[in-house]
């Protein structure tokens, strides 16, 4: 029970950094920089940082939770991005995106209370493998897909951070220090997906919408980790929750695309210098 308490903290913490790095990695992005300029911005460094942070915390998390408790309160911090954006930034926050953000917390709440407590699965060989060869993948085509449209890139995105949360998932029934985690080529998979999801992100970024953008990639990374993690990975439902589960994770997406339409935190692109 314990375990379970601090991994959703961990989670929950985790929202909370990924949401502020968001408006601070879209004020920098929306200042018409390339990608390779913005890692000279001090705003999209603290971004990635905090990024850097929220992902160590998001492994804590899956050592107790199954991946669709963890995806979907990390999503959650679509609706901390907006909220940030009217406290700090003075963007006005539209009903529709107030509405959004209570359904989302009421949601996340039904979805924690569907997982519960879930050690880490051990997977196959075959799986691992797969993990890995879509990882190059993505990689391949996040570079290639460079001057796609910033949906596409946001899609490709959220492929990428389902992979690598497939993967964190994955590594914790296989390695318990370092030195094992260093042994596994997964983990050299999780950084290929680490990498491309930022490549992408940041270029989706550049060209579209911070909320339409974010909103995207999360509501790929709920499905697709939750879809992999209950038919692969081994993740289960609590007996008996499982209509409770299908109609809070269509909550979680209905609040991350309403989200996005309700325009929140489009302020912060325009911010000069």
């Amino acid at each position: 029970m314990i375990g379970f308490v601090w991994s959703l903290a961990a989670a929950c913490a985790a929202a909370v950094l990924y949401g502020t790095s968001s408006v601070l990695q879209a004020q920098a992005a929306g200042r018409g920089a390339a990608v390779t300029d913005l890692l000279r911005r001090p705003a999209y460094l603290v971004g990635l940082a905090f990024d850097g942070i929220a992902w160590l915390l998001s492994l804590l998390a899956l050592r107790h939770l199954p991946l669709f408790v963890v995806q979907s309160v990390l999503a959650g911090s679509l609706a901390v991005t907006a909220v940030l954006g009217h406290v700090v930034l003075r963007v006005p926050l539209r009903r529709s995106a107030a509405v959004s953000v209570g359904v989302l917390v009421v949601a996340l709440v039904v979805l924690a209370c569907c997982g519960g407590h879930q050690p880490a699965p051990t997977t196959s060989a075959a799986v691992r493998l797969g993990l890995l060869v879509a990882a190059v993948a993505l990689l391949v085509l996040a570079v290639l897909a460079r001057s796609a449209r910033p949906v596409g890139l946001a899609l490709l995105a959220g492929l990428a951070y389902s992979g690598a949360a497939l993967g964190a998932r994955a590594l914790q029934g296989h390695a318990t220090g370092l030195p094992q985690l260093l042994e596994q080529p997964l983990a050299y998979a999780v950084l290929l997906y680490g990498v491309a999801g930022t490549y992408a992100y940041a270029q989706a970024l550049e060209r579209g919408e911070v909320t339409a953008v974010t909103a995207t990639l999360w509501s790929v990374e709920v499905v697709v980790p939750a879809v992999v993690g209950l038919s692969v990975l081994g993740d289960t439902v609590r007996p008996g929750w499982w209509p409770a589960l299908v109609l809070a994770l269509l909550a979680v997406l209905s609040a991350t695309l309403l989200l996005a339409r309700a325009d929140t935190v489009d302020a912060p692109l325009s911010v000069t210098p």
